[in-house]
This record gives structure tokens, sequence and C-alpha cells, in this order.
């Protein structure tokens, strides 16, 4: 009996974790602005329909610019952190990084960068792994790859599931460029990404 109550206990606590009022802010490049197609069609207007239901009270900000890097979303961030005072960043920075070519180095330096100013705000953070072609060589694609195990595990932020897994393997879920999702393609990006944005929003 004692046990059962302990765990009725926990369970209303989690859910009541999950139902407090916050902000999460999505710091993006165009996987996130929806590229393609209208903005409430995209990812985050997805997810944040469905956080609405099961999360009332909490605020989705997109934040997200077709073509924007590690640095340029760095440069942005300050001002956001201000504005919108988020309890959760998600990044969703580098793939244009590592298509360009950008060196390693300074990819890694700038998402500890995103994350340390982030956690400075009190903001805690989630980091979407992203991936590049294997025709930028495997030296250079290994190393982008695991850029953000190494931020995410130095700088104690949270490392999310590669939002198009299962999704960038299929042609037909794929725009004409092979880079982009389709329309049909956003709901399942959500279903990828949603629980460790759950799981992100429960901690401390």
């Amino acid at each position: 009996m004692v046990s059962g109550f302990l765990f009725i206990k926990i369970s209303l606590l989690a859910n009541q974790a999950i139902a407090a009022p916050g902000k999460i802010l999505v710091l993006g490049d165009s996987i996130s602005a929806a590229y393609g197609m209208s903005l409430d069609r995209g990812w985050v207007a997805i997810m944040a329909e469905r956080l609405a239901d099961e999360a009332p009270g909490v605020e989705v900000i997109n934040a997200s610019i077709s073509g924007e890097t590690t640095s340029g979303g760095l440069r942005r961030l300050p001002a956001l952190l201000e504005t919108h005072q988020p309890s959760l960043v998600v990044v969703e920075l580098g793939g244009n990084d590592g298509l360009r070519g950008f060196p390693i180095p300074s990819l890694r330096e700038n998402l500890k960068s995103i994350i340390e100013a982030s956690k400075d705000n009190g903001s805690q953070v989630l980091v979407m792994p992203m991936e590049i072609p294997p025709n930028y060589g495997s030296r250079y694609t290994q190393a982008f790859r695991e850029s953000f195990i190494v931020v995410t595990e130095t700088t104690g932020a949270a490392r999310g599931r590669f939002p198009h897994d299962n999704i960038a393997t299929e042609p037909a879920l794929m725009q004409a460029d092979g880079i982009h999702p389709t329309v049909e393609a956003q709901p399942m990006i959500v279903d990828n990404v949603i629980d460790d944005i759950r799981q992100a929003m429960l901690q401390p």
C-alpha cells in the first residue's frame, strides 16, 4: 500500500513538473524554420500543438532562420535570452557549418558557448545532433558527428536524438534538394524528438 502511494505521488509530481509554465526557445536553421513550407506545418509548430495538450502554459518560441550557423546563432542568442527568458533552449544548429566545411574546433567552441550562455541565463539546454553527407570524407564526417557528443558531455547539456532518424534515408520523405524533409515528414521529426524535449522540461 505504501509503495503504491509513493508511485502515485511521484507520478503526480512528474505531471505537475511538465505542466509548469515555461518557455521553450528553439534556436535552429532551415530544418526548424520549416524550409519549403508554411511555418505552421513545420515540426516546431506541430510539437507546440502536442505540448499544449499535455503541458498547459508552455510557450514555444521558434527563433530559427534558414541558413543559420552556430556562429550566427551565438550572435543572436543574448538578445533572445533577454527577451524571452526561456526555461529550455533547444539547439538545432551545426548542419550548415558542416555543409560549408567550417573548421571542427570552431563548431565545437560555438556550440559550447551557446550552451554556457543559456545555462548562465538559468535555462536547460537540449542539443539535437546533426549529420552531414558522407561525401565530405570520413575524417571530417566522423569529427563532425563526434562534436555533438564531446560538447554535450563536457558541458552537461542534454543530447537528443538525430531529428531525421529514419527520415533522411527515405527519398520519399525528403524534398528535391535531398537535405530538407517534406511536409509529410514533419510529424515524424516530432516523434523523434518530443520525448527528449519532455525529459529536458522535467530537469530541475
